[in-house]
């Protein structure tokens, strides 16, 4: 009979252990019912043990210490007045166990962020390392391409950036803008007139806003000019000086479309172009606008392009693993 294999011995176990000095912070870091120490347990697979002001941690040695820097940087954002909730839970055990990539910035996850925007109604911070690259270029560059799928961030941020620097009078006006394109549909069909036709699909650029700003200030600034949200055919013609231009759902622009849009670009302007290009929704066209102009303009200094995965999804867990069932994994 075949000799039974010695039984192999178990993998090592850590035990750590941290003191936080507040007290007072221990509550919200480990939320209700201590639903942010089990997110990090079934996450990380490590047993969490709160005593006082002193939490244990229990188990493989690199999950342990992932676990002992993840709780360090939830406990570092609270310290500085930072709110933390299941998403930002999930963002920061994301980012703890994301390999350092050239040309990502390496982010210590046990550390508050360095980069932030900060509007009338929120302070947002970096959820993935490439919204912390992405949040970087919408601070530094005059025009920048994001790409990548939906739940990334690609808009929302791109709009708290420019309410930012609207409130903050380093730019006079905040201009934002889709083509009137979606899957199946056509504009002539629904009910209303031109405004109430396209104003569906600007939805979720009203959205974003009401989200930075109060909404007696969003009404009166876009009654008054200083926010205009438009589809881009609305753009022809002019020039688009001391503003914040972003168009969404680039993917759905011809390249005609897009050099009309881009060529818009005034002194002392930014631009953000958000799409993703493996979600073209045109009927019956070769090259979408948002492909074209990325392979034609890509390396010219002050024009950057940031790239998301499926990874970088911040919505639901879950939408993450639709998108990679869907698409593949990111690259």
């Amino acid at each position: 009979m075949p000799q039974k294999k010695a039984s192999e011995a178990p993998p090592p176990r850590a035990r750590l252990e941290i003191e936080f000095e507040q007290p007072h912070l221990l509550g919200p870091l480990f939320g209700e019912f201590d639903r942010n120490l089990v997110a990090i347990e079934d996450r990380l697979g490590v047993y969490i043990a709160a005593r006082g002001n002193r939490v244990q941690i229990e188990g493989e040695p690199e999950a342990a210490a992932r676990a002992r820097d993840v709780l360090t940087g939830l406990y570092n954002r609270l310290d500085q007045g930072q709110d933390i909730d299941a998403g930002a839970v999930d963002a920061v055990i994301a980012m703890a166990g994301q390999p350092t990539l050239e040309g990502i910035i390496a982010q210590d996850v046990a550390e508050p962020p360095k980069v932030m925007i900060r509007t009338r109604k929120k302070t947002i911070v970096p959820r993935s390392k490439a919204q912390a690259v992405y949040m970087e270029a919408l601070a530094r560059d005059d025009m920048i391409f994001a790409l990548g799928p939906a739940g990334t961030g690609k808009t929302y941020l791109a709009v708290a950036q420019a309410v930012q620097q609207l409130i903050g009078g380093s730019v006079d006006r905040l201009i934002l803008s889709r083509p009137a394109v979606e899957a199946g549909e056509r504009l002539g069909f629904l009910p209303g007139d031109m405004k109430e036709k396209v104003d569906p699909y600007l939805r979720p650029l009203y959205d974003a806003l009401y989200d930075m700003l109060p909404t007696e200030q969003v009404e009166r600034r876009i009654a008054s000019g200083e926010i205009e949200i438009a589809p881009i055919a609305f753009m022809r013609g002019r020039t688009l000086s001391d503003a914040f231009v972003i168009l969404d759902e680039a993917q759905n622009t011809t390249p005609m479309q897009m050099k009309m849009f881009l060529t818009r670009f005034g002194m002392r302007s930014r631009m953000v172009i958000c799409g993703d290009p493996k979600q073209v929704d045109l009927p019956d066209v070769g090259k979408s606008g948002l492909a074209d102009a990325v392979a034609k303009l890509e390396g010219i200094p002050k024009i950057a392009t940031v790239r998301f995965g499926a990874g970088d999804v911040v919505r639901h867990p879950l939408v993450g693993r639709i998108v990679d069932a869907y698409e593949g994994p990111a690259e």
